[in-house]
């Protein structure tokens, strides 16, 4: 017999095994005699991978180890008596297959009385043995509070690597926060991991899912089910995601408190009023771009007498003048409201929200490219919103001077205004809002407003506006020398300056602004191409004292002169920025020798007059820096660069 079997090593056969496929093949052993005598050696387990000939054909076997045979169910029977969390994790790193069923089992499918049968075996046998020191922590490592987070992006989010989270958290806190930001092009995140989330991790509070087309209605399901705890749902560009699912989470997870939804084209009325039914403790809702939410579903949120909701925002959204009405009475608890891209939305909606004079609490909003907000309706917001601090404005092309003077004349709680891309708006109704009406207003921003530009005839100005203590203009090519001059006049207590990309601000009209401030902190004058050292000398000679912040980024006039009256003149300045500077080493070196400066972040990006004998001012400058940005400066050379990095060890530095 062993001349027929060709393999190597021990004489060993496996029992319960066919030499061969068919049981034909074995004629050609057996003699023709019908009384044959046959030998066999004692049964031995076969080496794996043995060659067995038969009739000239080598048959290879194949012996998988035991466990492997065994069928999914019973490793998820032997895999539910895992107690420990470590055991639990060992057994996910041996194959795909072990990991993927244990991320099944739920938290409460696990054997709790797997230890007790243990020990009475133990007890049996008479065997003392001592409790493993994991053992003893188990019931510990098996809390779950939901102290984790963990974001998956692009590549990575894939459903091994949600099995191997949900497997691998639940003993270390338990996972409370998930993101997964895209997923894989060919193994990407479906039902299937968000399942083995739902079931590993009953502790989760916040999900957040972003364009992840694979993930259904299954997955919420799953989670809805078994992560009753959440409060924060987050779904954007999640085509696969209907009301159905919507509706699971809002009748199971009654604890929700933050709802956003974005580009969800199978989200529409009915989930949103199944959250507005169920969910009780909802405080933060986001609608975009849905196309079947509409009226019924928005203004179902709203409807409810024990609506709790104090953010809202509305972008993008197929609603009408009924929803805005529905939000003016209803929005009782309301603090902080935004509303953009509402075409559907006219005048008489926006006038009703704020005649309405539900929103008591509203003290913040924010309306973007809405046909309906015009002067009459920015009145009627004024007059019904009496708590209203903060007011923002952009990109509606049919407020002029006329509404903003009327509204300022009734928002007498206004503490700051930001009007963007308002170019109906004119410096007459700038001014005639500053001087005449907000008594309150701190912080006045303008952002690409075409209209406003250098009026020739003189302004009369009834009065100056002492409460504004921030102003900013960005962008306005109109803005110049009179507009300047009317502002400084105008706002004496100014205290932090953004002037960001004038072209027309010289040194001339920065002059009146200066002289009439008492005491500016944060200037920034990035962008105003015109500017000379003049103007910084005027700036730390008067407000030297004061001064933390300064920006001359891509202000190409200043040279080593300003460094010089800075480093004489700056007593508190901890930021100075001048990136793209006619800065050189020479003005390094007079403001790392000035004992008074103490910086802690300074920008020189783009200066390619400094070079590598700035090396020995940086490094004494560096002894209290904590940023330090060289970007695109080509005189350092990288050898330089190693050497400021190693000896400021403690610095950020960007290069």
């Amino acid at each position: 017999m062993p001349t027929l079997v060709n393999y190597g090593g021990d004489d060993e056969c496996y029992p319960g095994v066919s030499f061969c496929p068919s049981p034909m093949d074995l004629d050609g052993l057996l003699p023709s005699s019908s009384h044959v005598d046959l030998y066999f050696r004692p049964s031995k387990r076969a080496r794996i991978g043995a060659l067995v000939v038969f009739g000239g054909r080598a048959i290879e076997q194949v012996c998988k180890p035991s466990i492997e045979s065994l069928p999914d169910e019973c490793l998820f029977e032997i895999f539910r008596h895992l107690h420990s969390t470590k055991e639990r994790s060992s057994c996910a790193g041996v194959s795909k297959r072990w990991l993927m069923l244990l991320s099944t089992i739920r938290k409460a499918e696990i054997c709790k009385s797997n230890r007790a049968s243990i020990s009475q075996l133990v007890e049996r046998s008479n065997v003392v043995q001592k409790k493993p020191e994991s053992d003893e922590i188990s019931d510990h490592e098996d809390e779950s509070n939901g102290f984790l987070t963990r974001c998956l992006e692009g590549k990575k989010a894939t459903d091994v690597r949600l099995a191997a989270i949900a497997v691998g958290t639940s003993g270390r806190g338990g996972l409370g926060k998930l993101s997964i930001r895209g997923s894989n092009s060919t193994r990407g995140v479906t039902n299937l991991g968000i399942s083995a989330i739902a079931h590993g991790c009953p502790s989760l509070r916040m999900l957040s899912l972003w364009n992840v087309p694979s993930v259904g209605d299954e997955g919420l399901f799953e989670i809805a089910k078994e992560c009753q705890l959440l409060e924060k749902l987050d779904l954007c560009h999640c085509p696969s995601i209907s009301d159905k699912g919507l509706i699971a989470i809002a009748e199971r997870c009654t604890n929700l408190t933050s709802l956003i939804i974005e580009s969800c084209p199978n989200i529409g009325n009915e989930g949103l009023q199944a959250i507005g039914k169920s969910c009780s403790k909802l405080q933060t809702i986001s609608i975009r771009d849905c196309p079947r939410v509409g009226d019924q579903g928005v203004s179902s949120l709203f409807a409810s007498s024990t609506c709790a909701i104090t953010k809202v925002k509305i972008q993008a959204m197929n609603i009408t003048d009924f929803s805005l009405a529905v939000i003016g009475h209803y929005g009782r608890a309301i603090t902080h409201l935004t509303l953009s891209g509402l075409q559907n939305v006219s005048e008489k909606g926006f006038w009703v929200m704020g005649s309405a004079k539900g929103l008591k609490k509203l003290t913040s909003v924010t309306i973007a490219s809405c046909r309906g907000m015009t002067d009459v309706s920015l009145e009627a917001m004024g007059k019904g919103i009496a708590n209203l601090k903060q007011m923002c404005i952009q990109k509606c092309c049919f407020v002029s001077d006329n509404g903003l003077i009327a509204f300022a004349r009734t928002a007498g709680s206004l503490e700051t205004l930001q009007l963007e891309e308002c170019n109906r708006i004119t410096l007459l109704g700038i001014g005639g809002a500053l001087s005449n009406h907000i008594r309150n207003l701190k912080s006045l921003t303008l952002v690409k407003c075409m209209g406003i530009k250098d009026i020739a005839e003189e302004i009369t100005l009834p009065s100056l506006c002492t409460s504004l203590r921030s102003l900013s203009i960005q962008n306005c090519p109109g803005f110049g020398s009179a507009s300047l001059s009317m502002v400084g006049t105008l706002c004496p207590q100014l205290q932090h300056v953004e002037l960001i990309g004038l072209y027309s601000i010289t040194d001339a009209s920065m002059l009146p602004l200066l002289e009439t401030c008492e005491g500016l902190v944060k200037v920034n004058l990035s962008g105003c191409v015109n500017l000379t050292d003049e103007t910084i000398s005027t700036l730390v000679r008067l407000h030297g004292g004061t001064i933390e912040v300064l920006n001359l980024d891509r202000c190409r006039k200043i040279t080593d002169a300003s460094l010089v009256a800075i480093a004489d003149a700056c007593l508190l300045l901890n930021e100075l920025d001048v990136s793209k500077c006619a800065i050189t080493d020479a003005g390094l070196a007079v403001l790392s020798s000035s004992e008074q400066i103490n910086l802690q972040v300074l920008s020189l990006s783009g200066c390619s007059e400094v070079s590598n004998k700035s090396l020995p001012f940086l490094e004494r400058l560096g002894k209290s820096l904590v940023g330090l940005n060289l970007k695109n400066c080509h005189s350092i050379s990288s050898g330089t660069v190693g050497m400021i990095i190693e000896d400021l060890w403690r610095c950020d530095i960007l290069v």
